[in-house]
């Protein structure tokens, strides 16, 4: 592995990332996203904080660094400090911090309007901070924020700037797409252009993702010879975020064949980490760390890969410590339900496979999809049911309400016949127990006694899980149970029950 082919990573998370409306990492949420992401993740730097934002962030900041000291992490992390001459780098050692990411004004719009000053006055304050740090023991990197629209709309400022400062002992230099501006292409002829010119320099790229383009960009910039991109886990950050860690670090290595110092089996981990604590969800389809992102849902896909891997990329979920799925529901095939089988270790033969099937689509109708929790509800509905058919259950229609009797109108077909009821009701299944008693014939049929009603979900179920209703009969001195399977509480106990009635007029 050579040098001139690693890519390093500096995440971001927990200071760029904080500027997400409405995160704010607790300390002790701080300290556990940062040990996670050097001890497991294995990256190669994060930037902690802001220097003088608050007390709790110099605590955790501080806790923070006398871990790393211990661990032999602390030359790893960085804190963004500000040209104050002393202030951010005094805040910075009594934490006991090592490394200062100095923010300067990397357009002459930001220095001349902002601070009101020239380029020369305000280089003359940033190697005062520089000097300091320093002397302090700091290593010094620096930020040249809106260095995008600097380059852009100023590029002679931005020469000037490094040409001034390239001899001041800064580690990295780093360059931000501050407003997430840029194009692939605008990113790889600028950066091209800067390491052209500065080939000595250790240059960084910082994209924003307000455009959608932040990977893409992340990617042209180390086209053009950037050895360092900073990202956050989940693509947290102001407005649009920034660019996604777990992206860059896959595309950088399957598309541009680099080499990334981190543990891809703890992506998923982290991103799930990040998610708890900062309140943000990411979306089912979030590249890499989504849910559903190996989930294959078409009948079509899984057949292919059950006959030779044939819809299978080098994003397989092995990589990420994660399993491939096969989706449940109306677009589901033969092969989608053998892989779940499989999988489960249970086998069943053509014709049972077919009904099962049959089935899952059927109830897929009723539910977007039906999760590998469901499946054995449904095969022991299936395998316990039998082909007696007396009574049909064509429509039901349930009312219920906050201290109202609940009422139910049926329409059934018994044997050859259509019937129409209604009842009334303790509940929707009390209600259709009295309507089903006004259909059939007192004289032949007797309802059995209700001994035990028992419902049941998936363990870690959803509240759109399928039911499983068990319901114990006593009829007479015999004693029978009966299953329903629905995603409707009460429809799976009137599925039992027409079960129940279809086996007593086959006796």
């Amino acid at each position: 592995m050579t040098r001139e082919n690693v890519v390093q990573l500096m995440d971001t998370t927990l200071r760029d990332g904080e500027q997400t409306q409405a995160v704010s990492f607790a300390p002790a949420e701080k300290v556990s996203i940062a040990k996670a992401l050097l001890q497991k993740l294995k990256i190669d730097r994060i930037e902690v904080a802001s220097a003088r934002v608050s007390e709790g962030e110099k605590d955790a900041v501080t806790k923070l660094n006398s871990w790393a000291s211990r661990e032999g992490f602390l030359e790893k992390i960085e804190v963004l400090g500000f040209v104050d001459h002393k202030l951010s780098v005094d805040w910075i050692t009594d934490t006991g911090g090592k490394v200062l990411n100095l923010l300067a004004k990397g357009s002459l719009k930001h220095c001349s309007e902002q601070l009101c000053k020239t380029l020369d006055e305000h280089v003359i304050d940033i190697k005062q901070t520089i000097n300091y740090a320093q002397q302090q023991g700091l290593r010094v990197n620096i930020y040249l924020e809106d260095w995008s629209n600097g380059y852009k709309d100023s590029p002679e400022y931005v020469y000037q700037m490094l040409e001034k400062l390239q001899d001041a002992g800064i580690v990295h230099f780093m360059l931000p797409d501050t407003l997430g501006v840029m194009s692939p292409e605008e990113v790889f002829a600028s950066l091209t252009d800067m390491v052209g010119r500065f080939p000595d320099l250790n240059f960084d790229f910082h994209p924003h993702n307000d455009y959608g383009l932040a990977t893409a960009n992340a990617m042209y910039a180390v086209k053009a010879g950037v050895s360092s991109i900073h990202c956050t886990i989940n693509c947290l950050g102001e407005r649009a975020g920034n660019a996604s860690l777990s992206e860059v670090a896959v595309v950088l290595q399957d598309k541009l064949g680099k080499n990334v110092n981190i543990d891809e089996r703890e992506i998923h981990n982290l991103s799930r980490l990040v998610e708890n604590f900062s309140g943000k969800r990411i979306s089912d389809n979030t590249p890499i760390v989504g849910a559903d992102v190996f989930t294959q849902t078409s009948g079509i896909h899984a057949d292919g890969d059950r006959k030779g891997g044939l819809y299978i990329s080098a994003l397989t979920p092995e990589r990420f410590a994660r399993s491939r799925s096969y989706a449940l529901g109306k677009m589901s095939g033969k092969a989608s339900l053998a892989k779940n089988l499989e999988a489960m270790d249970i086998e069943l033969d053509s014709e049972q496979q077919k009904k099962l099937l049959k089935r899952i689509v059927r109830l897929a109708d009723q539910k977007a999809s039906i999760s590998a929790d469901d499946l054995p509800f449904i095969i022991a509905d299936l395998l316990e049911r039998n082909d007696y058919n007396y009574v049909e259950l064509l429509n039901c229609s349930i009312n219920s309400g906050l201290e109202l009797e609940s009422t139910v109108s049926i329409r059934v077909r018994v044997k050859d016949k259509i019937y129409k009821a209604s009842g009334s009701g303790n509940g929707g299944f009390d209600a259709f127990i009295g309507a089903m008693k006004k259909v059939l014939d007192k004289k032949t049929f007797v309802f059995p006694e209700l001994l035990d009603y028992q419902l049941r979900i998936p363990p870690g179920g959803k509240t759109s899980a399928l039911t499983e209703c068990t319901i114990t009969w006593s009829d007479g001195n015999n004693q029978f149970t009966t299953r329903g399977v629905n995603t409707n509480q009460v429809l799976a106990g009137i599925g039992a029950t027409i079960r129940m009635i279809n086996l007593k007029l086959h006796i």
